[in-house]
């Protein structure tokens, strides 16, 4: 770990594709796109040599092409810029973690940044940790991120406290375009053969504010669940009511 140290005092180091050994470097080329990662550290912290090590080792496997490192004590102004407010913080891909990562944990969240059900396992982690606030701000900043929503609502490997946060993010930006952007995608879950599925689907269909979702939520009025016929009145009733506001 010592010869680690020296990292601490500089502002910003790139570590990249010279590091690699000729086979490491051979199978980077071959098999994944190159990836930066960001990581930025400060004095005293407790993990950052650990995280700081982890992804040296991963660069040298040929996990990532570049590592960029940032003191930020001493570049405060960049670490505002991000808003970030603890070390260590990293970025791989669209993900961004802080505090302790292990090696594995890295490893996982690069391979996942390169695949099309990333931001979908990245969501789940984070609404199964309590970050609800970081995807709310998350999907603000990029709304197109919101079509992995519906996704998620049919996957059977996505945690009940996701589904819950999934439910509150639709609440967050009901009567947007983003959410009725989302309208053609809820229209294949009703007709899931999942109560549940169907149940949030016509929900949120709801919460679209949208006419256009008006005949897909009256499919399920005759639905076998009544728990799923009420759900009809009741999103049938937000559509309505929005729609008299604005004919005030």
């Amino acid at each position: 770990m010592d010869d680690l140290k020296y990292l601490i005092t500089n502002s910003s180091i790139s570590i990249a594709d010279s590091m690699l050994n000729f086979h490491s470097f051979i199978r980077l080329k071959s098999k994944k796109p190159m990836m930066t990662v960001k990581l930025f550290i400060a004095p005293g912290c407790p993990h950052c040599s650990n995280v700081l090590q982890a992804l040296s080792e991963l660069i040298k496997a040929g996990d990532i092409a570049q590592l960029d490192i940032s003191n930020m004590a001493l570049v405060p102004e960049k670490a505002r810029e991000l808003n970030i407010r603890s070390v260590p913080w990293v970025k791989i891909g669209p993900f961004e973690f802080t505090g302790a990562q292990t090696k594995s944990e890295l490893s996982k969240w690069i391979q996942l940044a390169q695949s099309e059900t990333g931001m979908q396992e990245y969501f789940n982690e984070l609404l199964t940790t309590g970050q609800l606030k970081q995807v709310i701000q998350l999907l603000k900043k990029e709304p197109d991120l919101l079509h992995h929503l519906p996704k998620m609502i049919q996957s059977n490997e996505v945690a009940l406290g996701a589904k819950i946060g999934i439910g509150a993010i639709f609440e967050e930006f009901q009567g947007q375009p983003s959410l009725q952007a989302l309208i053609p995608a809820l229209r294949e879950l009703v007709n899931s053969s999942d109560n549940n599925i169907r149940h949030d689907a016509c929900y949120y269909l709801g919460l679209t504010e949208s006419p256009q979702a008006i005949p897909v939520i009256q499919s399920l009025a005759n639905d076998k669940e009544a728990a799923i016929r009420e759900t009809v009145e009741d999103a049938l009733s937000i559509i309505a009511d929005k729609m008299n506001s604005n004919h005030v």
